[in-house]
């Protein structure tokens, strides 16, 4: 079984927020993949990583990057993990089949809510996972930008 959690953006964006969780999950020292929307965005996400914090450090890399199974935290628009990837980020719209939502311990469904299309999606695979055996949760942000979990 699957945890699913979905954090819905509203007040920050994807690149302020992406970063913080990836710093909780990496320090559980399990493998990471980060599932983005589309090729195009994997190396923005990627240079993002380089430059949001000075003081932090968030090994991680690309298929440009190579080196594929050693990189705690692997970025790339296809559902391919071969770091052996626990915890799953879906960013920028990426999606994620049935089959291979199974093969995760944890998937983190980060969505903008100030978008129409990105709402849509987070509530059709919400309404999908509602009929599985998956754990659901819903995250979502106060005005000080902690995570708060709705019921």
């Amino acid at each position: 079984m699957t945890q699913v959690d979905f954090y819905h953006l509203q007040k920050q964006s994807l690149e302020n927020v992406l970063p913080k969780l990836l710093e909780k999950a990496y320090a559980t020292g399990k493998p990471i993949k980060v599932k983005v929307g589309n090729e195009e965005r994997v190396e923005f996400i990627n240079s993002a990583l380089w430059s949001y914090d000075e003081q932090s450090f968030l090994p991680h890399g690309s298929k440009k990057d190579g080196f594929g199974e050693e990189q705690p935290i692997w970025i790339s628009a296809g559902d391919d993990a071969p770091n052996q990837a626990v915890f799953l980020f879906l960013v920028d719209g990426a999606v994620v089949a049935p089959d291979v939502l199974s093969q995760y311990e944890r998937v983190f469904n980060i969505f903008d809510g100030n978008s129409e299309a990105a709402l849509n999606q987070a509530r059709a695979f919400w309404k999908e996972l509602k009929t599985s055996s998956n754990t659901i949760n819903y995250w979502q942000q106060d005005d000080a930008g902690k995570w708060n979990k709705k019921a």
